[in-house]
């Protein structure tokens, strides 16, 4: 049965995000990503009245995408120490994969283009983060905004260099894919481990 109203914007925006990342914003066309999704060009049009309007519709997508698949650092475990690494740890892994990276590379590349898109896709990759693990950390450890948001800038920095750099620069090899529920048991939390241990310490 052909897919209709929601069921099909949902279906074009997964194609979309695929296409834009595979071919970039300026090679991939709309006849391209109505082809992939299987449709004509006047559903597409019906949906998306442009390639900008569907890129840009792309990009607050997958903020919903990876905001529910991070969830908050209490969900991860009742332990603060334990929550905290795996919610860091599933950060990363998130940050690290290969669709994350491209779609960073490509967001910065049509930044000029598209400031709002950039914008968006800054906003769930890291400010929403730092603002989940500073709403975490002040209320676990009864601190003031202003020590919480201090301590949750310090984790993101360790958590994030030199790893994430190195992905984004093509340094170190990206991971083709992650599970969509869970943190991989096999993803390397030892330097997560290690900066949440040094940071609680700090915390007295």
């Amino acid at each position: 049965m052909a897919r209709r109203g929601e069921e099909l914007r949902e279906h074009i925006l997964w194609t979309a995000k695929d296409v834009f990342l595979r071919m970039g914003f300026e090679r991939a066309s709309m006849d391209e990503v109505a082809a992939a999704a299987a449709t004509s060009k006047r559903s597409l049009y019906a949906h998306f009245e442009s390639k900008e309007k569907l890129f840009l519709e792309v990009i607050e997508f997958v903020r919903g995408l990876l905001l529910m698949r991070l969830k908050m650092p209490g969900e991860y475990s009742k332990r603060p120490a334990e929550a905290l690494v795996r919610f860091c740890g599933r950060y990363l892994e998130v940050l690290l994969y290969e669709g994350s990276i491209r779609l960073c590379r490509m967001a910065a590349a049509e930044a000029e283009r598209f400031p709002e898109g950039a914008a968006q896709l800054f906003d769930v990759m890291f400010t929403e983060v730092h603002a989940r693990l500073e709403a975490y950390l002040r209320a676990t450890f009864k601190l003031s905004a202003r020590a919480s948001a201090g301590a949750a800038h310090r984790l993101l920095g360790r958590i994030l260099y030199p790893r994430f750099p190195r992905a984004l620069f093509g340094v170190d090899p990206l991971a083709p894919s992650f599970d969509d529920d869970h943190l991989s048991p096999d993803f390397d939390l030892k330097p997560v481990r290690q900066a949440v241990a040094d940071l609680i310490g700090s915390l007295g």
